[in-house]
C-alpha cells in the first residue's frame, strides 16, 4: 500500500511540473486533472505452504567386499616346513590347499623362536614391539604388549578359545581375553595329542568365534630326531590325522561352510635345530579356506605378522594403527600388494 502511495505522489508532482511549464510557455492546452485511485481490500489472503522436506541421502560405500565369514579357526603345526606337507603325507591339509588359496613361501619372524613367532603371528607385530623374545613359559614376565587378534575379538562380544601344546602360549594374550585357554600339559609329551585333540573337538562342540589350535608333535619329534626324519614326519601324519577329525566336527555340526580356516606355522627348521634366518628356518606354509576364499596360488608376499591382519579384516574388527601386518587381500579376491617391504627379518 505505501509502495501504491508513493507511486500516485510522484505522479501528481509530474502533472503539476508539466502544467506550469505549458503556462509558462504560452500555452493555452489543458491537461485533464488526474482522479484520485480508489483501492480496494483485498477480498482473499495468499498464503504460502512450503514444500515438505525430503532429506539427502548419501550412499556409505563400503571400502572394501567383507567375507561372509561367521567364525575362524587358526592351525599352527609347530616347526612345519612347507616342503615337508607333501612328504608326510599331510592330506587333510593338502585337501584345503587345494579348495583354498595357499603360500608356500610366507616368512616368520627373526629369531625364528615358537615364542615369539607366535606371539608375532597373533598380535600383528614384530618383537620390537610386542617384545616378547623371550621362548620358556616365564609367568612373571606377562604378557605381549599391544592388542591382539584375541584383545579385538574379545572387545566385540566374541567367544575365543585356545588349545596348545605349550603353555608357554600363554604369554601371547591375557587370561580376560580368552574364554577358554588350554594346554596339553608343561612336559610337551608327544603322546599328548589325542588329549590335546580331545580338548579342541570338546570345545568346537561348545561354540566359538575365535579359535586357536596349536600341534607341538611336529617340532619337538625334529628337536630330538631331526627335520624332515622318518619320525617327524611321522608325527605330522599323526597331527594331520588329528586335524582331519576336527574336520569332521566342523562338518556333522553344519559349520564347516561358514569358518574360515588358516593354516600356518611357527618356523621351519634343520638339523635338529631353528631360530635361524636360514630359509629352513624362516620360510613357513601359510593357507587359508573357506567362504569368499578362491583356489590359488597367492603372489602376495605374507609375512607371520599378516594372520592377525587377516583374522580382523574377515571377522570385520577394526585393525589396529600399531599393526604391521596387513591383510591378505588376495586371497579374498583384491588387489595383491606385491610392492611390500620386508617385515620382521631384522634385528629384533
Amino acid at each position: 500500500m505505501q509502495n501504491i502511495t508513493l507511486k500516485m505522489s510522484r505522479t501528481y508532482i509530474a502533472c503539476g511540473l508539466i502544467i506550469l511549464f505549458l503556462q509558462a510557455c504560452g500555452s493555452n492546452a489543458s491537461l485533464p486533472t488526474p482522479q484520485p485511485v480508489s483501492l480496494s481490500t483485498p477480498t482473499s489472503t495468499l498464503t504460502f505452504t512450503p514444500a515438505p522436506f525430503t532429506p539427502i541421502v548419501m550412499s556409505t560405500a563400503t571400502s572394501m567386499p567383507m567375507p561372509n565369514v561367521a567364525r575362524v579357526l587358526i592351525i599352527s603345526f609347530d616347526g612345519l616346513r612347507p616342503d615337508v606337507i607333501q612328504t608326510a603325507d599331510m592330506s587333510n591339509v593338502m585337501a584345503l590347499m587345494q579348495a583354498g588359496a595357499y603360500s608356500l613361501s610366507a616368512q616368520t619372524i627373526f629369531p625364528s623362536l615358537t615364542l615369539p613367532s607366535h606371539t608375532s603371528m597373533l598380535v600383528g607385530t614384530c618383537p620390537a614391539k610386542h617384545v616378547v623374545r623371550w621362548n620358556e613359559y616365564v609367568p612373571e614376565n606377562g604378557y605381549a604388549l599391544g592388542t591382539d587378534i584375541f584383545d579385538l575379538a574379545q572387545a566385540a562380544g566374541l567367544k575365543t578359545i585356545m588349545v596348545v601344546g605349550k603353555e608357554k602360549l600363554r604369554h601371547i594374550t591375557e587370561p580376560q581375553s580368552t574364554d577358554f585357554f588350554g594346554f596339553v600339559d608343561s612336559t610337551d609329551k608327544i603322546e599328548d595329542k589325542v588329549s590335546l585333540e580331545t580338548m579342541a573337538i570338546e570345545q568346537i562342540r561348545k561354540g566359538f568365534d575365535l579359535m586357536f589350535i596349536h600341534f607341538p608333535d611336529g617340532d619337538l619329534a625334529g628337536h630330538e630326531y631331526g627335520w624332515k626324519s622318518k619320525e617327524q614326519l611321522f608325527a605330522y601324519k599323526r597331527d594331520d590325522e588329528a586335524f582331519g577329525l576336527l574336520l569332521e566336527v566342523l562338518k556333522s555340526r553344519d559349520i564347516f561352510a561358514d569358518t574360515l580356516i588358516i593354516i600356518s606355522a611357527d618356523h621351519g627348521g634343520h638339523d635338529t635345530t631353528h631360530g635361524t634366518d636360514s630359509s629352513e628356518d624362516m620360510t613357513i606354509p601359510w593357507i587359508i579356506s573357506g567362504p569368499g576364499i578362491n583356489h590359488k596360488k597367492l603372489e602376495t608376499k605374507i609375512y607371520t605378522i599378516d594372520t592377525a591382519a587377516t583374522i580382523a579384516f574377515a571377522l570385520n574388527l577394526s585393525i589396529p594403527v600399531e599393526w604391521e601386518g596387513i591383510p591378505v587381500y588376495e586371497a579374498f579376491g583384491l588387489p595383491a600388494n606385491l610392492l611390500r617391504d620386508e617385515a620382521c627379518t631384522g634385528t629384533p
